[in-house]
């Protein structure tokens, strides 16, 4: 089966296209070597999967004939993705976002100061 195929089946993409462009991407991995979207696949391979900052990792049990239900992929793939990475996604995002008045022009030398003294107090 196609490494495409394979990853879109069991759920790590929403749509094929989706897997494709993350193959031509060099975000799928198999066996630690970057894979064409054309990669045939074997019972037993390791598939490393690059989603945002989590990197996934799967092993090749079965090929299912179609995209399969969530509760069915254990058939096919052994997850092995260590909880650090899972983790990853939960992580929080610090947003920070300063508001200036529409035709307030760009900051004077001193707003410039009292900003970046924000940002530093920030990044500590």
């Amino acid at each position: 089966m196609r490494i495409d195929k394979y990853v879109w089946a069991i759920r790590c993409f929403k749509t094929r296209t989706e897997a494709t462009d993350a193959c031509k991407g060099n975000k799928v991995k198999v066996n630690g070597a970057d894979a064409k979207p054309s990669r045939e696949l074997k019972p037993g391979d390791e598939i490393t999967v690059r989603k945002g900052v989590a990197l996934f990792t799967y092993r090749v049990i079965g090929f299912p004939n179609s995209r399969v239900g969530a509760a069915l992929v254990p058939q096919y793939a052994d997850n092995l993705t260590p909880e650090s990475e899972i983790e990853k996604l939960h992580a929080p995002v610090e947003t920070f976002f300063v508001k200036r008045d529409r035709g307030a022009g760009r900051p004077t030398k001193k707003e410039r100061r009292e900003l970046d003294a924000l940002w530093d107090e920030m990044d500590m």
